[in-house]
């Protein structure tokens, strides 16, 4: 007799589960061949060239394109600790800041002390020899003569600000942000596997999984990046889903194998490849399905962000349908072993839950009063995010206690023009120098009588050796984050078309932090219809047709949007007011961080699916053995409650660790991943799915009818079981 061919997960769980030193071999392989290969060929990271939209992205290219020396610049500050700056005292120092670096071989070049407009301070300007990006590994010696000079004049605040000491600075400081986050995130998802195994062994597998993929896709990221440049930033995305999914999909699959093996099954490792193995494919689908949607932003960010992220995910799952199921076939009985008692005894207790009936029982017998209230505290909790303002993170973010961010203020409020700087970058033919010359002479002399704009210093005018590219950074004396700072983005740019109308075949534009921040965010809001409807509508297409069902795949796609506009509503009203700024240390700007919403809508769509599917699966699982629909809903979160609990408890505990970060992106990326998974694990999985679908009942499963699987969960496998394990 044929007996019917075996899915796919199956098929990979008996491979591996037969030549299990072979699967864990090759996964170890493939694991170090990624990370050696993608640390032998570096990360190219976005330049100039590569990012930047709208009219700052054109003026950045611009400025590309003639490739301009970049030098290193740093500045040491000589200010007086208290009351007036004493001339003769800061005019000394100064000369010994001079002599110093002078002496110093890193060093290219020194120029004459600057006395400040108001003469509050003093700035001494020093060119470094060398690039700009490894600045800070050069710029010690440079850091241990300010000191010295600090040192010799006890009267005054000698500090040093400037490409590589700001680096230095800033890297050391957050750097030891995200160790500590690492440091105490992997204890704790391993403290929360052990509350959920009760065992070392069944614990540290997921956790070590998850570990090795996220090494295996930063490697591979490193190779991609040499196609699309990386964010800065790609790395620790990838730890933060990394560890996330990697756990979740071992959880899911582990869980499954183990409460099979509770009663009696042989085959326990067959049955979750087909279930949970099948779900774990799907959930990672649907991520990937919604990550994808990031490069319709068109924006080197986003298409980074999207990149690392999908290859974390696919990494993830290739774990867990291969070397997991060769793991398990090879430990046996022993992944439960050392136990730790009272946990142990906690994880192995027999009977049915008693909490989650009760819990469930207000969406059961109440599902329509159930599902409005809920509905309407969701939404209320949504509200705020219709006051949701978008903005660029900048240095007026940062934390005040980073003594380099201190400096930099006491800098910028000396000489405005080292502040908020706006780039004027014009090409136009070789023969139109003098011209463009004389039009951006004229453009700096009309800023000369505007308070809009910083007098502190005369603009300078840079020529490329070819004469076609001519650059003018002008500067504002007000914040970043001002009203001011904006006009006067908005003044340069209407002036500096008319000031070039003379000069056939120009091209132009205004670039900067500011208006790279303006220019980013209008370019969000213009994409985020079609980033948002490309999610929707691949979602909605791949649930139909995984559970062949109109109405869970619109129920679904209902219920996460509704779960990411809480998440949205959280996120707004803790941010851009003031009340939580004592509790997460930091201090509001009034907005969000511009690029935060649109990644967080896609990673929010992906994960809540996870959850969904995984839920829904076991729902269609009782209902398809011939339970009622409420019968079929209570069984099927209940008997998932245990593993969605334990995998929503791990994200939310590493994406909180996250909001306690100094940088606000990712205490706001944190925060809201963490109130997000939070919101969708517990109001929407207790209350809200639960009495839709009993209120839906048999239409859950419309336009069709649900078929009695050929093979339910309990039944007996007709396939031969896994190949057992050799005695030694």
């Amino acid at each position: 007799m044929e007996t019917k061919r075996r899915p796919a997960t199956v098929r990979v769980a008996r491979w591996s589960a037969a030549h299990p030193w072979s699967a864990v071999g090759l996964w170890m392989l493939f694991v170090v061949l990624s990370l050696t290969l993608g640390t032998a060929a570096g990360t190219k990271n976005i330049g100039e060239a590569d990012s930047g939209v709208g009219e700052s992205g054109r003026a950045g290219r611009i400025a590309a394109s003639a490739d301009f020396p970049e030098k290193a610049e740093e500045n040491v500050l000589i200010t007086a600790t208290s009351g007036r700056l004493d001339p003769r005292a800061a005019r000394s120092a100064a000369d010994d800041v001079v002599r110093r670096m002078k002496a110093l071989p890193e060093v290219e070049s020194v120029g004459e002390p600057i006395p400040a407009p108001d003469r509050t301070a003093v700035l001494v300007p020093v060119t470094m020899k060398g690039d700009t990006e490894h600045a800070d590994l050069r710029v010690d010696p440079l850091l241990a003569q300010s000191a010295a000079v600090q040192d010799a004049h006890p009267g005054l605040r000698v500090e040093q600000v400037g490409t590589g000491s700001t680096a230095k600075g800033l890297t050391e400081t957050l750097g030891e942000d995200f160790e500590r986050a690492e440091y105490i995130s992997l204890p704790l998802t391993l403290l929360i596997m052990l509350a959920v195994f009760g065992a070392l062994i069944a614990a540290s597998v997921p956790v070590l999984l998850a570990l090795s993929s996220v090494a295996a896709a930063i490697g591979l990221s490193s190779l991609v990046s040499h196609l699309l440049p990386a964010t800065s930033a790609l790395s620790n995305v990838i730890l933060l889903m990394g560890m996330a999914v990697g756990v979740d999909y071992s959880l899911f699959y582990l869980k499954r194998e183990r409460e099979e093996r509770r009663r009696g099954r042989p085959d326990a490792l067959e049955i979750a490849a087909e279930t949970s193995g099948h779900t774990v494919v799907v959930s990672g689908g649907t991520v990937v399905v919604a990550m994808a949607g990031l490069y319709l932003a068109g924006e080197a960010t986003f298409t980074s962000l999207a990149t690392g992220s999908i290859i974390v995910v696919a990494v993830a799952v290739l774990a867990s349908l291969t070397v997991l199921p060769a793991v398990l076939a090879k430990l046996g009985p022993r992944v439960d072993r050392p136990r730790v008692p009272v946990l142990w005894r906690l994880t192995m207790r027999s009977g049915e839950s008693r909490l989650w009936p009760v819990l469930l029982r207000p969406a059961l017998r109440r599902p329509a009063i159930t599902l409005a209230v809920s509905t309407a505290a969701l939404l209320l909790l949504a509200a705020p995010a219709l006051d949701m303002r978008l903005k660029q993170p900048g240095s007026d973010d940062l934390p005040r206690d980073i003594p380099v961010i201190r400096a930099m203020d006491r800098l910028t409020a000396a000489f405005p023009s080292e502040g908020t700087v706006h780039e004027v970058a014009v090409e136009a033919p070789a023969e139109q120098s003098a011209a463009v010359r004389s039009a951006l002479t004229g453009l700096a002399a009309r800023t000369a009588r505007d308070p809009l704009f910083a007098h502190d210093r005369t603009p300078e005018i840079r020529t490329s050796p070819d004469g076609r590219v001519h650059l003018i950074d002008i500067a504002t004396p007000h914040a970043r984050s001002s009203d001011e700072a904006r006009r006067s983005l908005e003044t340069l740019r209407a002036w500096l078309p008319e000031a070039l109308r003379d000069v056939p075949g120009a091209e132009s534009g205004v670039g900067g932090k500011l208006a790279e921040g303006v220019d980013f965010t209008g370019h969000l809001e213009d994409r985020l219809p079609f980033v948002v409807g490309f999610v929707l509508l691949l979602t909605l297409g791949m649930t139909g047709l995984i559970f062949r069902s109109a109405a869970i795949a619109l129920s679904a796609v209902a219920l996460n949007l509704l779960s990411a506009a809480a998440a949205f509503g959280v996120l707004v009203a803790v941010f851009q007011n003031t009340w939580a700024e004592g509790v997460l240390d930091f201090h509001s700007s009034g907005a969000v961080v511009s690029w935060l919403p649109l990644f967080l809508f896609v990673v929010l769509f992906g994960l809540s699916m996870d959850y969904h599917v995984f839920v829904v699966s076991r729902i269609r699982e009782a209902a398809a053995r011939g339970l009622p629909a409420r019968a079929a809903v209570g069984e099927g979160i209940t008997r998932s409650a245990g593993v969605v609990t334990s995998a929503a408890v791990v994200m939310v505990a590493v994406f909180a660790i996250f909001g306690t970060l100094s940088m606000v992106e990712f205490k706001q990326l944190g925060v809201g991943l963490a109130a997000a998974i939070l919101i969708d694990a517990v109001v929407i999985r207790i209350f809200v799915l639960p009495a839709l679908m009993a209120l839906l009942g048999d239409a859950n499963w419309w336009p069709g009818r649900l078929a009695p699987r050929a093979r339910p969960a309990d039944a007996t496998v007709p396939d031969m079981p896994l190949p057992a394990r050799r005695p030694h």
